[in-house]
C-alpha cells in the first residue's frame, strides 16, 4: 500500500488511487473508525489529486461545522444544527421526532445540505447558509411553523434595502423555499411555506446585458492577437465560440482537438469545473479567433493539464477571478456595459443574422432547447455546426 507523497491523502493499490485521512482526535466519538478511506476510482495522478483535495476540503468544512455545534455562534453561521449522522443514518433530536414538534431554520439547513449537498459544489452550501442567514438576521432562528408571511415580506424589504437586484432576491427566496419544502416533506410536517408567492418587481435593479457590436468584437479580437497573452486567448476563444467563461477557463488540454478535418473543443465536466446544465456538455467547432486562441493556449500550456493554468491553480477553476480581470479590461476596450457574458448574447445575434436555425444555435451555445423531441437523437453533426459558425466569422481587422 504505497503512499503517494506528491498527492496528499492518497495511496495506491493495484495502480488505483485511494483517499485516506485520519479523523481528528476531538471528533473520533462521531466515527466508528479512526480513518476515512475509500477508492477514488482512477489511475490518473491528476484526477486523483483533484478528487482527494476536494474530499479533504469537504471534510474540513464538515468538521468545522461539527466542532461549532458545541460553541455559541451567531445565527448567520447556521452551524448550531443538532442533526447527526451515525452509520449513514440521519437522526433528529427527540423533541423533533413527532409531527407536533417542528425544526428550527438552522437545523433545516443542516438537513437540506445533508440530503442534497454531498455531491454539490461548495457554492451550493454557501448559498443555502447565506440565504437562510439573511432570514435569521431579520426574524431570528425560529421553528419553521413560526415563520409568517410578514417575516417573508420583511426579508424582501431588507434585501432590497441592502441594494440587491431582483434577480438576487429571487435566488435567495428560491433557496429558502426549497429548504422549507424539503424539510416539511422529509419530516411530514403540515406547515405552509410563507416564502411562496412573495410579491416584488422582478425587474427591479436588474441590469440588461447588452450584446457587443460586431465592430467592437472585431476590434477586441485584433487587440487580442497583438497582445497575445493568456487573458486575451481566453477572450478570443469565447468571442467566436459562445462558451461561458467558466467553461472556457476550465478546459483541459485534452478537450481541445486540433487534428482532423474539423478542429473543435469538447465541453465536459471535470473534477475542477462543473457544468451549469446537462445541455452544456457539447462539442463546438473552432473557427476564427477561437481557433487561433486554442492553438496559442495549447502551445503555451504544455507543462500542465489545463489549457488555462492561470485560473486552475487550486482544486476548482477560479472563474470569478477571470471574470473580474476580463471585465475590467473589456470596459476599457469596449465600454462600461460590456462584460464577458455579452459575447454569448452577441453569438445568438450573429447566428440569427445568418438565419441559423434556433436548435442549431442552442446546440452551439449549450442552451436548453424546449420540447420533448429535442432530447431524441444525438443532435447536429459537427459539419453542420461548423458551417454556421464559419458564416459569422469575418477577418478581425
Amino acid at each position: 500500500m504505497p503512499y503517494d507523497k506528491m498527492t496528499r491523502f492518497t495511496f495506491t493499490k493495484s495502480g488505483v488511487y485511494y483517499f485516506e485521512r485520519r479523523v481528528p482526535r476531538d471528533l473520533k466519538d462521531h466515527y466508528s473508525s479512526c480513518k476515512i478511506s475509500y477508492s477514488l476510482r482512477t489511475r490518473s495522478l491528476r484526477i486523483a489529486s483533484a478528487r482527494a483535495e476536494r474530499a479533504a476540503q469537504q471534510l474540513d468544512e464538515y468538521w468545522y461545522h461539527l466542532r461549532l455545534q458545541f460553541q455559541s455562534v451567531p445565527g448567520q453561521h447556521l452551524l448550531r444544527s443538532q442533526l447527526q449522522m451515525t452509520n449513514a443514518t440521519l437522526t433528529l433530536p427527540a423533541e423533533a421526532s413527532s409531527k407536533a414538534a417542528s425544526i428550527c431554520l438552522s437545523d433545516a439547513v443542516g438537513l437540506y445540505l445533508l440530503l442534497k449537498g454531498p455531491d454539490k459544489a461548495l457554492t451550493f452550501r454557501r448559498a443555502a447558509e447565506r440565504s437562510c442567514g439573511y432570514m435569521i438576521d431579520v426574524a431570528g432562528d425560529k421553528n419553521l411553523e413560526k415563520y409568517s408571511k410578514a417575516d417573508a415580506n420583511q426579508l424582501r424589504d431588507y434585501l432590497f434595502e441592502k441594494g440587491m437586484a431582483a434577480s438576487s432576491v429571487t435566488r435567495i427566496f428560491g433557496t429558502i423555499r426549497a429548504i422549507f419544502n424539503l424539510t416539511a416533506s422529509e419530516l411530514d410536517l403540515s406547515i405552509s411555506n410563507p416564502f411562496a408567492n412573495v410579491y416584488y418587481d422582478r425587474r427591479a435593479g436588474v441590469q440588461v446585458r447588452e450584446p457587443i457590436d460586431l465592430r467592437d468584437i472585431q476590434a477586441v479580437q485584433s487587440t487580442c492577437r497583438r497582445t497575445d497573452d493568456e487573458l486575451r486567448w481566453l477572450i478570443a476563444l469565447i468571442s467566436d465560440s459562445g462558451l461561458r467563461l467558466a467553461e472556457a477557463a476550465g478546459l483541459a488540454r485534452d478537450d481541445i482537438k486540433l487534428e482532423g478535418d474539423i478542429p473543435h473543443l469538447i465541453v465536459k465536466e471535470h473534477p475542477w469545473r462543473r457544468l451549469k446544465t446537462a445541455s452544456s456538455a457539447r462539442s463546438v467547432p473552432l473557427v476564427g479567433a477561437a481557433l487561433w486562441a486554442a492553438k496559442r493556449a495549447l502551445e503555451a500550456s504544455c507543462a500542465t493539464p489545463y489549457a488555462f493554468p492561470r485560473y486552475n491553480t487550486t482544486e476548482t477553476t477560479n472563474a470569478n477571478s477571470a471574470s473580474a480581470a476580463l471585465n475590467k479590461w473589456l470596459k476599457v476596450e469596449v465600454g462600461e456595459k460590456a462584460t464577458v457574458h455579452s459575447f454569448r448574447h452577441s453569438m445568438r445575434d450573429r447566428l440569427r443574422a445568418v438565419e441559423c436555425p434556433a436548435d442549431v444555435v442552442d446546440q452551439i451555445g449549450g442552451w436548453t432547447t424546449e420540447g420533448v423531441g429535442q432530447s431524441y437523437g444525438r443532435g447536429y453533426p459537427m459539419e453542420v455546426l461548423q458551417k454556421w459558425l464559419k458564416l459569422i466569422v469575418q477577418p478581425a481587422g
